[in-house]
């Protein structure tokens, strides 16, 4: 016997309490231990009563620990459901359990992802607390709104372009004070050039002659419906996105400090900040105190980090750092480590793999 096949044969169990699930959109499998007594294996529906009586039956099987594949997002309800009752439950990356090649079925699936977890061979993926989670939610929603707010400025720019008005080269941003007032103001019907450059705002670095000389074009029906639209849409995401930012407040407002001896600074002042020039999808001033007051440090202050990047960072990572061994174990897990493939002692491609493994 090889001394490969002696090391294959003394892979101890680390987890004998260990259970395995396969999660699908409309069925889940689950296995238990073989030890039990009854059927290892059982698949359930995903409605949540199903997902209840799945949890119930693992309890009652003496499992302590259950791994899954992370599958799209229906693994959330019944991560959540698990972890309620007290369970460890570790999401997994589906490279590191793809199954031998073959015979390939969920039935199988289940008893594959249960042997690996129970032998310590599967790590779980990264996952802040609930309450970081509800933040990380409210902000990618966030990020969204602005991703989809984005083409309708493209959309009023083609329109403009289009009537051959080239206020998008006179203007840095078609969307500040200037640009806004200009557009609504052609949106109610006004297309005298010079009445719409005196829209003017005085901060603005074009004369009120170029802007007129830009506003001359040919006032195109289709165009202008086009415009008016765009610019609706435009206004919706940003309404909408107001309203995410109040109810990001309210969960900043919840959250208590996470520093040691927060308590006996609760009532110190927050520093004065230098002041930062805010974009317009930056979040409300008081995001900034709200990160302080949370974490302790003021994160924003660091150059090249904003308040809309120190929130991301902070919702995506949490404030527990013990989750890395080291700062290198950190670094490799956000994907800024290199990942040598190497072959013949020789590295064959250095690159960079953007981690994805926060569930």
């Amino acid at each position: 016997m090889s001394k490969r096949s002696k090391r294959l044969e003394q892979l101890a169990i680390l987890h004998p309490n260990a259970g395995g699930l396969d999660i699908g959109a409309q069925e889940i499998w689950a296995c238990v231990p073989p030890s039990r007594q009854g059927e290892t294996v059982k698949a359930f529906a995903t409605f949540t009563p199903d997902l209840h009586r799945l949890a119930d039956w693992l309890v009652a099987c003496g499992v302590d620990t259950v791994a899954m594949e992370s599958t799209g997002i229906y693994w959330i309800p019944i991560f959540e459901i698990l972890e309620a009752r007290g369970l460890k439950v570790d999401l997994v990356n589906a490279q590191h359990i793809k199954n031998v090649t073959g015979r390939k079925s969920d039935y199988a699936d289940c008893q594959w992802i249960q042997k690996l977890h129970a032998v310590g061979l599967l790590s779980g993926s990264f996952r802040p607390d609930a309450e970081m989670c509800s933040l990380r939610a409210y902000l990618r929603h966030r990020a969204q709104l602005i991703e989809h707010r984005s083409p309708h400025v493209l959309h009023i720019q083609k329109a403009l372009h289009q009537m051959n008005t080239q206020l998008p080269h006179v203007l840095t941003d078609i969307t500040g004070d200037t640009g806004m007032a200009i557009l609504r103001a052609i949106i109610a019907g006004e297309r005298n050039g010079l009445k719409l450059a005196q829209l003017r705002d005085p901060r603005c670095k074009s004369s009120e002659e170029t802007i007129a000389k830009a506003l001359t074009g040919e006032w195109k029906e289709e165009h202008l419906f086009v415009l008016k639209q765009s610019l609706e849409l435009y206004d919706f995401y940003t309404a909408q996105l107001a309203v995410c930012d109040a109810e990001i407040q309210q969960q900043y407002s919840a959250m208590k400090p996470r520093w040691h001896n927060a308590s006996d600074k609760a009532d110190s002042p927050i520093p004065k900040r230098r002041h930062k020039r805010q974009g317009k999808n930056s979040p409300p001033m008081a995001v900034e105190d709200e990160i302080i007051r949370i974490t302790g440090v003021d994160l924003a202050a660091v150059g090249g980090i904003g308040a809309a990047l120190a929130q991301t960072i902070l919702s995506e990572i949490g404030t527990d750092m013990t989750k890395w061994p080291t700062v290198k174990h950190f670094t490799s897990w956000c994907g800024l480590a290199p990942h040598n493939d190497i072959s013949g002692g020789k590295v064959l491609e250095p690159i960079l793999k953007l981690s994805n493994t926060a569930a």
